[in-house]
C-alpha cells in the first residue's frame, strides 16, 4: 500500500528588530500575528532575520525557547526579495541596507525548500517587525 502524505507548507518567520528588543516582545508579536489568522507558534518552522542581528540576545533566547532554527541573511542576499515586500522602508535601508527585513528574511528562508510566498506582510510593534512566508515543496 502506498500512502501519500499531504504537502505541507514551510511556515517561516522573519523578524527585524531594534537593539534590546526582548524574547517576550518578539514572542508576542508573532503569537498575536499568527493568531490572526488562526494559526499558533507550533505552527512555524523556522525563524529568519538579517545578519547584523546575529548577536541580538533577544533573537537568540526566542529561538532557544522555542526551539527552532534562526538562519541570518546578508543585506545582499535579502535585496533580491525587494519586488516581493510590501512596503519598503527607507528607515530599514539606512540601518540595515535593506527595505525590509522581517518580509525579506522570511521570503529568503522559504525559498530555500520551494516556492515562497507571503502569508502574513509586514506587521509591527513599537520594536520589531514580522512577516510569515510559506513555501510549498516543488515537485520534483
Amino acid at each position: 500500500m502506498i500512502r501519500l502524505e499531504p504537502i505541507r507548507p514551510t511556515r517561516v518567520v522573519g523578524l527585524g528588530c531594534q537593539r534590546g528588543c526582548t524574547a517576550q516582545v518578539l514572542r508576542e508579536l508573532i503569537a498575536r500575528n499568527l493568531h490572526a489568522v488562526g494559526l499558533a507558534l507550533e505552527d512555524i518552522s523556522a525563524l529568519a532575520s538579517i545578519d547584523k542581528k546575529a548577536d541580538e540576545p533577544g533573537l537568540l533566547q526566542l529561538a532557544v525557547e522555542l526551539g527552532l532554527p534562526l538562519s541570518f541573511f546578508s543585506a545582499e542576499h535579502l535585496s533580491v526579495y525587494e519586488a516581493q515586500l510590501s512596503h519598503r522602508s527607507l528607515l530599514a535601508f539606512e540601518h540595515s541596507g535593506c527595505y525590509g527585513v522581517a518580509e525579506s528574511a522570511a521570503l529568503a528562508l522559504a525559498a530555500e525548500t520551494g516556492a515562497a510566498q507571503l502569508l502574513i506582510t509586514r506587521q509591527k510593534c513599537p520594536q520589531a517587525t514580522f512577516a510569515l512566508a510559506i513555501s510549498l515543496p516543488i515537485d520534483r
